[in-house]
């Protein structure tokens, strides 16, 4: 029905409104939003806007966490406490990357260095509201909690990068799941009930530096078009339904939890990190994995056996032994069994081996 009244405007329609209205409602983290084409874009001009808002340029982000493919986050940590990151994508040039300073999660001492070093020159730090592109490396509370003090206490924005957490943890995403407040939130897909959007908001102070009110630019034709609009408003309304996250998360849980138990009767060194809807299997006996140089990369190689060992069941995991996975709603009983056999069958071959 929207598609008939056409895909693409490159203008402001009521339904950008509607779903907008539907978010700033039921979520007391932003109070104005924009929306752009997709989850890099998003956080892409959250960066912009922090600099612009602080009149700071550089960045701090953390090992192991990934914020899409713009020039300045395609960086990885240097050796060092604290380092100045270095390009890991060709065409990224080295200035670029000066401006990101890349440190380790989970280490007050490094994020406390980093401001101390470039004392007045931090305009925002970065993190995903729970890392879960490089493995699931839930952070502690505790951690969360001080890396707002310490950017509130050198006026620097606190970026939450929910472009997986957001409305997967709970409408709110990991920013309710901390109880704690970013200065500015990303965004993805999420939002569109799956098709290329994404968005980025913060407080009405803050988005007053966009243009036209402010100084900091940003635009697209297609972001905000009325066919990603109108899935997005179907979407989370669904997600609005009383009980939704209870169903899911109780749903996603069992899951884990039954794999869980298999491995541990069967002695097999394998552990099932899961928070919210979000799992992700890690042949570790750790009992938690906070930062990216936890994760034993040997480890991938049994990985590989058990991706394989699942395909041939029918069973499709990402690639990497690094990705996370998901249970949706749209998951019924039938199909997870059908997946915890497999996987159960899965790693039976591979702890033979």
């Amino acid at each position: 029905e929207v598609m008939q009244n056409g895909m693409s405007f490159g203008a402001p329609t009521a339904l950008e409104n509607e779903l907008a209205e539907l978010i700033i409602k039921n979520n007391r983290f932003v109070e104005k939003i924009r929306f752009t084409s997709s989850g890099t874009e998003a956080v892409m001009s959250a960066i912009r806007l922090a600099r612009g808002y602080t009149g700071k340029d550089k960045i701090i982000k953390f090992e192991g966490c990934y914020h899409g493919h713009s020039d300045s986050l395609l960086v990885k940590a240097g050796s060092g406490l604290v380092t100045f990151g270095e390009t890991s994508s060709a065409g990224v040039p080295e200035a670029f990357a000066k401006e990101t300073i890349v440190i380790a999660l989970n280490d007050k001492k490094a994020l406390e260095a980093a401001f101390e070093q470039f004392q007045g020159e931090v305009a925002a730090v970065i993190i995903e509201g729970i890392p879960a592109n490089n493995g699931l490396l839930i952070q502690e509370p505790e951690f969360i909690s001080f890396l707002r003090a310490t950017c509130t206490k050198n006026n620097a924005l606190l970026i939450f990068d929910e472009v997986i957490t957001g409305f997967r943890l709970g409408f709110e995403g990991a920013a309710e799941y901390y109880d704690v407040k970013p200065d500015i939130v990303t965004y993805g897909k999420i939002i569109g009930g799956g098709l290329p959007v994404g968005m980025y908001g913060a407080s009405s102070e803050i988005m007053s530096k966009i243009s036209p009110d402010g100084g900091v630019y940003q635009a697209g034709t297609l972001s905000g078009n009325p066919v990603a609009m109108a899935a997005g408003i179907a979407q989370l309304t669904e997600l609005l339904r009383s009980g939704f996250y209870k169903e899911l998360n109780n749903k996603a849980l069992e899951f884990s939890e039954s794999i869980q138990r298999y491995a541990t009767a069967k002695n097999y060194k394998f552990k099932v990190f899961n928070v919210g809807s979000i799992f992700w299997f890690a042949f570790t006996d750790q009992e938690f994995i906070r930062t990216a140089d936890a994760i034993d990369p040997l480890s991938m190689e049994k990985f590989k056996v058990m991706h394989r060992e699942l395909l041939n069941r029918g069973i499709y995991l990402g690639p990497s032994g690094y990705e996370v996975g998901f249970v949706s709603s749209a998951h019924n009983k039938i199909d997870l069994e059908k997946a915890k056999r497999a996987i159960f069958e899965a790693l039976d071959v591979v702890f033979k081996k």
